[in-house]
């Protein structure tokens, strides 16, 4: 699996981005809002969810580990796919989707391009405690700001470190550079992040 891709963005469209990883450049499925917030030429580093298909294989690309964790538990509801799960993404972020879920609010889910009333049902019905309870907005706010942690964590499971290896090492960076991610919210430079995280295991 490619839990990520680093690189320059060298084409943005309406739900698509190209990254230049390099030699080579990697196509990516994505939301309008993920797409509009990169500029080509901008350096960027975005999670992954690789899906197969007997026609092709799609690459999906996220902000956070919480989009896209959600992005993957839409689709084990029977009869939706990537392209719905996106679109419920684009139109709802994940504590939205919970707070609808939770609510068994059908209008909510029916306002999704793709979803009917049938399919607003099942969502209701087979996702249920799956995604987890929606965040209080005190809560909301502390992820939006520590969200860079989780992306370092999974940059760092994917190269080969067990989680409480990658856990360890990103409560060791330094202060301040948590600090300024903190702060950043969002767009906190991942790369740079998981750079000092690395140093850490380096050190151990």
């Amino acid at each position: 699996m490619i839990s990520f891709v680093r690189g320059t963005v060298a084409h943005a469209g309406i739900d698509r981005l190209v990254i230049d990883v390099g030699a080579v450049g990697l196509y990516v499925q994505c939301t309008p809002g993920t797409a509009r917030s990169l500029r080509e030429g901008e350096h960027t580093e975005l999670l992954t969810s690789l899906v197969v298909r007997e026609d092709g294989w799609t690459l999906y690309g996220f902000l956070d580990a919480d989009e896209r964790g959600t992005f993957e538990q839409i689709q084990t509801v029977s009869g939706i796919g990537p392209r719905i799960a996106l679109a419920l993404l684009d139109s709802l972020s994940p504590d939205e989707l919970r707070r609808a879920v939770a609510a068994a609010d059908e209008s909510a889910l029916m306002k999704v391009s793709g979803i009917g009333r049938k399919g607003a049902q099942r969502l209701i019905l087979e996702l249920g405690d799956r995604l987890g309870p929606a965040l209080s907005a005190p809560e909301a706010r502390t992820r939006t700001a520590h969200g860079w942690r989780s992306s370092v964590e999974a940059g760092l499971t994917s190269l080969g470190w067990s989680a409480r290896e990658a856990e360890q090492a990103v409560a060791g960076i330094d202060p301040a550079l948590a600090a300024d991610a903190n702060a950043a919210g969002s767009s906190a430079d991942i790369g740079l992040l998981l750079k000092a995280a690395l140093r850490n295991l380096d050190r151990t």
